[in-house]
């Protein structure tokens, strides 16, 4: 047995038990073609405990990303389908467990020991790191590992939950698309409404429209042509939600392609739904014939939008 020699763990209790765990087993036949296949980590079956769903995540050469090499790593993980709301925090206490098959007994570690971790959105996982050294395990005069196959195990106590408020999550988006659409407007001398939209268009997984007030609208009313891109479907945004967009908008010179244009990045939601000016261009210089804004009676507005990120309450 003098190879059953343990590396210190700071606030980590080791202790054996006759018993066996009170929540979940796991038996691996054939161990060592984990590695031989490659097997990074293994993760198991989901198991209840405390109300909420638990699975052990194993890595059988440890767990690289952490620079392990010459242990065992094993972690409690909170699996998917758990009733955790971002704004909660459960606090658990656990014990993971390695069946010693010599003495039919169970080698158990603890962290911090009656403390508990405390498991949550950002932090679904917790364990040991160097749960057991592979020259410890791999002997099989340790009990560990024999005949090629071990046990491990799970005990989890939910003592608290905490509620900790809201949440807001910001997703921005990598190498963002640029987006645009371009909107022929004939028989503009006729226009009598007060508002005319495109036909709406999708942009960054959301629906898009283009907003043109002929005369005018609010401090434009009567001297300007107003124009906007707006969402069209305001209403379908979750509560809370927010999209983070840089949008140019043009009306277009059909004859010189010197388009006149405004940019801007923008906050949007469902109270703040349309970006763009209520003083776009004077009636007077969209009018007037050399411009190329207004040709044969029609005219060409374009927006381009690229969305950077999207903010939701969770």
């Amino acid at each position: 047995m003098s190879d059953l020699i343990f590396d210190d763990q700071d606030v980590v209790s080791r202790s054996t038990s006759d018993a066996p765990p009170a929540h979940y087993m796991i038996k691996i036949q054939l161990f060592s073609l984990l590695t031989t296949n490659n097997i990074e980590r293994y993760d198991s079956g989901d198991f209840e405990a405390g109300g909420y769903k638990w699975k052990l995540a194993l890595y059988p050469s440890g767990n690289k990303s952490k620079g392990i090499k010459d242990h065992l790593s094993l972690y409690l993980v909170m699996a998917e389908g758990s009733p955790v709301h971002p704004s909660w925090e459960v606090q658990a206490v656990f014990r993971l467990f390695v069946l010693n098959q010599n003495k039919d007994t169970y080698l158990v570690l603890e962290d911090t020991p009656g403390k508990g971790k405390r498991f949550h959105r950002m932090k679904l996982e917790w364990g040991f790191d160097q749960f057991i050294p592979l020259k410890t395990f791999n002997n099989p005069s340790n009990g560990y590992l024999v005949n090629d196959t071990c046990v491990f195990g799970a005990e989890v106590f939910v003592c608290k939950e905490l509620n900790t408020g809201k949440w807001e999550c910001l997703s921005m988006v990598k190498d963002a698309i640029t987006y645009k659409n371009t909107w022929k407007i004939d028989n503009f001398s006729r226009l009598d409404k007060e508002c005319y939209d495109s036909k709406a268009f999708s942009a960054g997984d959301l629906q898009w429209k283009i907003q043109l007030y002929p005369k005018g609208k609010c401090s434009g009313m009567g001297t300007h042509l107003s124009l906007y891109l707006t969402l069209a479907e305001p209403s379908t945004l979750p509560l809370g939600s927010k999209i983070f967009a840089d949008v140019a908008l043009r009306i277009l010179d059909q004859m010189k392609a010197k388009h006149h244009s405004g940019k801007a990045n923008y906050w949007f939601s469902s109270t703040r739904q349309e970006c763009g000016g209520d003083r776009f261009i004077t009636l007077g210089h969209f009018n007037q014939p050399n411009t190329g804004f207004l040709v044969k009676d029609s005219c060409w507005v374009e927006a381009e939008i690229i969305v950077h990120g999207m903010a939701n309450l969770m």
